[in-house]
């Protein structure tokens, strides 16, 4: 029996386009907005899945195990992403999320949970084949390697990798409402655990215009200021939370607008139900700012947001 290898996941860069050294040098893979996965198949009929920190999930996907016969008597390692689809066949976050706090739950209650929401494994990589690791190996060699094992099932499959066109690909995902393509070069082998500049992330980013409703509080030498803003849109008429953002803005930024929020600040929550987070501090809403962000949950939450800019010339009543 093959011992398998402990592999932790490469991870990509965030860039843009266009590619280093020309399309010709890069594959390019859609994006998938799931839980990053190791499948280790020892061979035995059995499967064994790990998250990107290492944590053994396999209870929580049972509909999962059956990939294990795919691999009887041929140890493996592929490396994929568990996505939960949406009745428009795209992968859908906040569905999946159900799924991803049963590890320790109760057979029952992870069944119902599958009959609810069902997940597929997207295989992008193999990294362990048979008797033999192909880290060192090129991406072009182990995608050949991962096509010729002609993986489709109910529940998993390998979608099409394209070289080149990285332009009508990203342009493409972004029509289909997708979080945007990875793009990895040819020549490149598996780097475990490093999040290296041979594969290069590219996410479809949207605009939009948000009322800041309160803040929590920064750690360290943040502390004092805005860790990050909480942010609400009017929705039938009331101002309904839709998430928070951290990331964007510089120190002078941080800085004008914990003065702004202190000038605003008020005991009252101006979000409309709610939203339970530790540590808030309410303002009025009289602040709007203009976010960049990849895609929206199943609830209406912005998925990776980021600060762009205040934006003093709109009104916070006119915010949908």
């Amino acid at each position: 029996m093959v011992t398998l290898p402990p592999i932790a996941p490469m991870l990509a860069s965030p860039g843009r386009l266009p590619l280093p050294g020309g399309d010709d040098r890069w594959a390019v893979e859609t994006k998938q907005d799931g839980q990053r996965v190791l499948a280790r198949l020892p061979g035995d009929g059995t499967a064994l899945f790990r998250s990107r920190s290492g944590e053994n999930i396999t209870s929580a996907y049972p509909e999962l195990q059956a990939l294990g016969e795919e691999f009887r008597g041929a140890p493996a390692i592929l490396d994929g992403e568990i996505v939960a689809l949406d009745e428009s066949g795209r992968a859908d976050f906040g569905r999946l999320e159900s799924r991803m706090g049963l590890v320790r739950s109760p057979a029952a209650v992870v069944g119902r949970a599958a009959r609810r929401a069902p997940v597929h494994l997207v295989l992008f990589d193999v990294v362990f084949l048979g008797a033999d690791s192909l880290l060192t190996a090129p991406y072009a060699e182990r995608r050949h390697a991962l096509e010729s094992l002609e993986l489709s099932g109910a529940c998993w499959s390998v979608p099409a990798a394209v070289v080149g066109s990285s332009a009508r690909a990203l342009e493409a995902t972004r029509a289909a409402g997708l979080e945007g393509i990875v793009c990895k070069r040819l020549t490149s082998r598996y780097e475990p655990g490093v999040r290296s500049r041979s594969w290069i992330k590219i996410r479809n980013l949207v605009t939009t215009d948000a009322v800041i409703g309160g803040w929590t509080p920064g750690r360290g030498r943040l502390t004092g200021l805005p860790g990050a803003l909480l942010l609400g849109q009017r929705h039938e008429g009331r101002l309904r939370y839709v998430g928070s953002v951290g990331t964007g803005w510089s120190e002078r930024e941080r800085a004008d607008l914990s003065a702004l929020l202190s000038v605003a600040a008020t005991t009252d929550c101006p979000f409309t139900p709610v939203p339970l987070i530790t540590g808030a501090h309410w303002v009025l809403p009289r602040l709007v700012g203009e976010v960049t962000y990849a895609t929206r949950t199943r609830a209406g939450y912005l998925r990776h947001p980021s600060w762009h800019r205040l934006r003093p010339d709109l009104a916070p009543e006119d915010i949908a």
